[in-house]
């Protein structure tokens, strides 16, 4: 568990491509990932060239006590202040630290980019994470059917939201 840590959020840069890919390519994060083959490093390194080119991408490490253990992306998809979100831990992170990167990334998506809303989307099957949301304060909003294909199978896809109004933070 963790006491008294020094958390932070920082910007993600070409250095840290390496350490998120292996944190993201890990087998318990990318079965719950709409893309779920092993992504290569050139594939990553695009989609990292391609999305800090865009100012309405967020791509963001959370820091422990000066160790990387988190990725968040928050994507400004719509206007008015409404954002979509996504993130992972390494898998070696300390228990609790899920909660930690949760708050600072809704502190930073409320405070610092000036969100109304924050919006997830969750595979139904990652009831984990669905109750991780919920914990947030995040609100089911609704669910689009059979709207993820894996290769084999179709799956539900669960919607939570968090309007600024509604965050703990505030």
């Amino acid at each position: 568990m963790i006491h008294a840590s020094q958390e932070s959020l920082r910007p993600m840069v070409r250095t840290d491509l390496e350490q998120v890919l292996m944190w993201r390519n890990h087998p318990e994060v990318r079965r719950f990932m709409y893309t779920q083959h092993e992504i290569t490093l050139e594939e990553h390194a695009s989609w990292f060239a391609k999305a800090s080119q865009d100012d309405k991408r967020h791509l963001l490490i959370f820091e422990l006590d000066g160790v990387a253990i988190g990725f968040i992306s928050i994507h400004e998809s719509g206007v008015g202040g409404v954002a979509d979100w996504g993130f992972y831990a390494s898998p070696d992170a300390p228990k609790g630290s899920g909660k930690l990167l949760g708050q600072a990334a809704l502190a930073y998506a409320f405070l610092q980019v000036g969100l109304h809303k924050l919006c997830g989307q969750v595979l139904e099957y990652n009831e984990r994470s669905i109750r991780f949301h919920e914990r947030l304060g995040f609100r089911r909003e609704g669910v689009l059917r059979q709207h993820h294909f894996d290769g084999r199978l179709y799956h539900d896809v669960i919607c939570l939201g968090l309007l600024f109004s509604e965050w703990q933070g505030a």
